[in-house]
């Protein structure tokens, strides 16, 4: 029994230790976003907001920013539309190929980054797509398309069947059913899922890196500026992307979260 104690101590220990070696860094960038000096040293000089100021003031990296976000946006909004199609699909119908159709759906979610964004690069180069915000928004969506598919099947799972039938019954046509019945259901899954790959879209690197042309996002602008050393402007953006990306990932996870059904 005393063995088993220092056991679950010392596993106790070892995750404390882990979280502390992948968190540390992040605690590390805020405070040197707030740091009133341009050497990323220790020990801090004093407080500012200066660098935030900076950002701010850099017409590069708002437009970089805008360019994220409307990227995150469009991506999001694709994969939600198909994902959320495809689901239903796959939930309510049985066809051949079924589950090849799941299985390439979901495929990209077990890729490397750069794998798919090199297969992606060189298929739109065959198809006449340039590498443009375009191509970057169809990349996004496609690689993402899985993490939509698999959350709302997980919550259509979980629906009673009945409910379906009982509203057929009812009079109502599948529009008045998927309205009434089917989207209630999986509304919570649906935003969920959006915000995750709005995340995720926001964040990307290894897709958007071989996509992208002349206009660039946050991630590529920032990875980019890093060979000339990390400036205290990136240290503030940096921390505003990781409260954001916090807040989201919480709101996704809460979301997503099973519920007991009744």
């Amino acid at each position: 029994m005393h063995a088993l104690r220092w056991w679950q101590k010392g596993m106790v220990g070892v995750s404390l230790g882990v979280l502390a070696f992948l968190y540390l860094p992040i605690v590390i960038l805020a405070m040197f976003s707030f740091n009133d000096s341009k050497v990323t040293s220790f020990p801090l000089a004093g407080f500012t907001l200066h660098w935030y100021e900076a950002f701010l003031a850099n017409e590069q990296m708002l437009r970089a920013l805008g360019n994220s976000l409307v990227v995150a946006l469009f991506a999001t909004a694709l994969s939600v539309a198909i994902g959320v199609t495809a689901a239903l699909a796959l939930d309510r119908y049985t066809f051949p190929g079924k589950q090849l159709f799941q299985s390439a759906i979901l495929l990209p979610l077990s890729l490397p980054g750069i794998v798919t964004g090199i297969a992606m690069l060189n298929f739109y180069k065959q198809i006449g797509i340039p590498q443009s915000l375009t191509a970057v928004v169809i990349g996004h969506a496609t690689a993402l398309l899985g993490v939509v598919v698999s959350q709302v099947m997980a919550r259509l799972a979980k629906i009673n069947r009945r409910q379906f039938e009982a509203s057929a019954d009812l009079g109502a046509t599948p529009f008045e059913t998927f309205r009434r019945v089917t989207l209630p259901e999986i509304r919570s899954s649906i935003i969920g899922s959006a915000l995750l790959c709005f995340t995720l879209s926001f964040d990307e690197i290894p897709v958007t890196y071989f996509l992208t042309g002349r206009e660039v996002t946050l991630p590529i602008y920032i990875y980019s500026t890093l060979r000339r050393g990390i400036t205290p402007e990136i240290n503030a953006i940096g921390t505003l992307i990781v409260a954001a990306s916090f807040v989201l990932i919480i709101l996704s996870v809460t979301l997503l979260r099973e519920r007991h059904q009744s």
